[in-house]
């Protein structure tokens, strides 16, 4: 009897250790996001090579509904990592007590403006994206519209009802853009500028990829969104121009954080670790003109070189802390008016 059973607890830990990582119950993790949905699939590909041990459930949506996820949330989290969220997000969400602090092991390599300036840290910046302006030439081209150059150009009645633009409520780039534009021209001539401008929009959209991919299609001529998607319409053979303003462009970083209290602490860590490694600085680097780890930057096709340079100068500190205030003139102006 005791050989039987002895031999029945060796079949077991025998069976037990034959078994693959899937057939093992996975830690599951939850991942709050607002990266594009088209580049979502790379991440979750490369991260299940490298952990196979952590089921991720990722939860998507654009940086302002996200934000607002969290923050509803605050006295009961869902999330375990927020992953590709705008720095100046980060920022709010850190003064609200709702990010961990966890420095990734690669941190020593990130360009110092991509982490968080305060200690401890809570946040790093992955990666950074900007505005531009996609122009259907074919559209423009029928409605003898010249292709702009600058930001200011876009206030010039020739292109009435011509452009489409993120809302900033609800849109990470849509408010980067507003907030540059005020640190471009100062506050008075930047409201003076959007005044302008706001007679020329057709409609606010829900996404910072939209007004380029409605542009693409001919919905639009002019489409104010983000730059990877402008060189990507492009790179896929729609008659796009892509334009970086002359003034230069606003820009955020996408940032990755760990949310304070998440039971599942430690693989949130490994999953931090992972966003900052080599494989996924590549994947960064296939879309984005300027990456955390600047060895893995490459010129983007379709997009200016030396993309630094055309980068107005930015102080998300202040976008960060003037977030409330911004959306909310915005709102009260032009928030109701959709066209003119």
């Amino acid at each position: 009897m005791r050989q039987a059973r002895l031999l029945a607890l060796l079949i077991l830990a025998a069976g037990l250790a034959a078994c693959s990582p899937k057939e093992q119950a996975k830690e599951r993790l939850t991942v709050y996001t607002a990266a594009e949905a088209d580049q979502l699939p790379a991440y979750a590909e490369a991260f299940a090579r490298a952990h196979p041990e952590i089921e991720l459930v990722w939860v998507r949506d654009s940086t302002g509904i996200v934000t607002a996820k969290l923050l509803a949330e605050k006295k009961a989290p869902q999330a375990d990592v927020v992953f590709a969220l705008a720095a100046t997000s980060m920022m709010l969400l850190e003064d609200e007590g709702l990010l961990d602090t966890y420095m990734p092991k690669q941190a020593a390599r990130i360009d110092p403006r991509f982490r968080d300036p305060r200690r401890p840290a809570h946040w790093t910046g992955e990666d950074l994206w900007s505005a531009a302006v996609c122009v259907n030439t074919v559209e423009a081209a029928k409605r003898g519209l010249p292709i702009p150059a600058s930001w200011e150009d876009l206030t010039k009645p020739i292109y009435r009802r011509a452009i489409t633009m993120p809302d900033p409520a609800s849109s990470g780039t849509g408010y980067l853009a507003v907030s540059s534009w005020l640190q471009i021209f100062g506050e008075e001539k930047g409201w003076q500028f959007m005044d302008a401008l706001n007679k020329n929009v057709t409609e606010y959209a829900h996404s910072g990829s939209r007004p380029c991919k409605d542009a693409a299609r001919g919905e639009t001529p002019i489409g104010i969104s983000i730059d990877f998607r402008a060189a990507q319409m492009k790179d896929q053979g729609y008659p796009i121009a892509v334009v970086v303003p002359s003034e230069g462009v606003g820009w955020d970083l996408e940032a990755t954080a760990l949310v304070a209290g998440s039971p599942h602490a430690q693989a949130g860590k490994r999953f931090v670790d992972w966003a900052f490694s080599d494989e996924a600085m590549r994947l960064y680097a296939r879309n984005f003109p300027v990456v955390g780890a600047s060895q893995f930057t490459r010129q983007i096709p379709n997009l200016p070189d030396h993309y630094d340079q055309r980068l107005a100068k930015i102080d998300l500190t202040w976008m960060a802390k003037n977030r409330d205030r911004i959306v909310k003139a915005w709102t009260a102006r032009y928030g109701s008016s959709q066209t003119q």
